[in-house]
């Protein structure tokens, strides 16, 4: 069953003592860049980096207390990965990630502070899907998957509640990183709702741009797998089924950035707004300084802050 904006309510007042709320950036280098006014949302601020912990600590939270003794299991290149570790910590409960060989080192180390457990495979070759829920079953564990779960989607929606209350002014457009399509789902949920003249955009990585692809084709492509894998948190084979569905009625379309565009971006926010955002995380704003997301009144989701250390210095060193 898909969630609703309900959920999206729900979830804000069940997750507000586990999670920060992120303030709302403006800069007038930015709107001057742009030609319009930004909102940025931050969510490199959010505890573990990105916004993933909205999700993860919705749906951990919905779990029957009687099975958390049993733990929870998900597949994540990182930032869901940490997500997950870190509210099964809050709430007592083991959590086994399975991770691609290749993540970053920074998404590991930190998915392993917060306690879990982590088991790695390889990207192109495994069906990490199938490989999580195999797992679960063996331990008899509790599945959430990264993207295509309704409390999940709920969590991220939260995201887009907290941006139009302290916008302070009626936004749009609203440009999305996109992956799967959960972060997207939720915020096109509230934003159908609270701010139904606004135009919602995917924004994925050139060569990932399976959901921009899935919207315009009206029903869900997969990418081919040979694109950069600059952007290791948005490097979804394909849409959610159930993310698809909330967000076909209801989002503008998709767009792609190219990788000049992404360190633009991340070079922008480390100069401008003094954060270090990693490069899937970047890709909305990339879009918007690109001109390819156009509004008078634009919000712009930055998604997570969780970057390689070398791959941020190649950022800087493009410019």
């Amino acid at each position: 069953m898909t969630p609703s904006f309900a959920d999206v309510l729900a979830a804000a007042s069940r997750i507000a003592p586990h999670i920060r709320r992120t303030p709302v950036l403006r800069h007038p280098a930015l709107d001057a860049a742009v030609g319009a006014a930004v909102f940025i949302k931050p969510e490199p601020l959010q505890r573990t980096g990105s916004f993933k912990l909205r999700g993860a600590t919705n749906a951990l939270m919905r779990i029957d207390p009687a099975l958390r003794a049993r733990g929870v299991v998900t597949h994540s290149s990182g930032n869901h990965g940490q997500a997950t570790a870190c509210a099964a910590a809050a709430l007592g409960m083991p959590a086994l990630i399975a991770m691609p060989a290749d993540a970053p080192a920074v998404k590991v180390a930190a998915t392993r502070r917060w306690g879990a457990e982590i088991t790695f495979f390889d990207r192109h070759n495994t069906d990490r899907h199938a490989l999580a829920v195999s797992l679960a079953e063996q331990r008899g564990a509790t599945h959430v998957p990264p993207f295509d779960h309704a409390d999940v989607i709920a969590g991220q929606g939260t995201l887009a509640l907290e941006l139009l209350e302290d916008a302070g002014q009626q936004l749009d457009a609203l440009a999305v990183c996109t992956g799967g399509g959960g972060l997207l789902g939720g915020c096109a949920l509230v934003m159908a709702e609270l701010a139904p003249y606004a135009q919602v955009w995917a924004v994925e990585p050139e060569g990932w741009d399976d959901y921009g692809r899935s919207l315009r084709a009206g029903h869900r492509l997969e990418n081919d797998g040979q694109g950069d894998g600059l952007c290791d948190a948005l490097l979804s084979k394909g849409p959610g089924e159930m993310t698809f569905a909330v967000n076909a009625p209801r989002v503008a379309g998709g767009v792609s950035v190219t990788r000049a565009e992404v360190f633009a971006a991340m070079r922008f926010a480390f100069e401008h707004l003094k954060i270090v955002v990693e490069p899937g995380g970047a890709v909305a704003l990339a879009a918007v300084l690109a001109g390819k997301v156009k509004g008078s009144a634009i919000g712009v989701v930055i998604s997570g802050g969780n970057a390689d250390p070398a791959v941020f210095a190649q950022a800087l060193a493009a410019a």
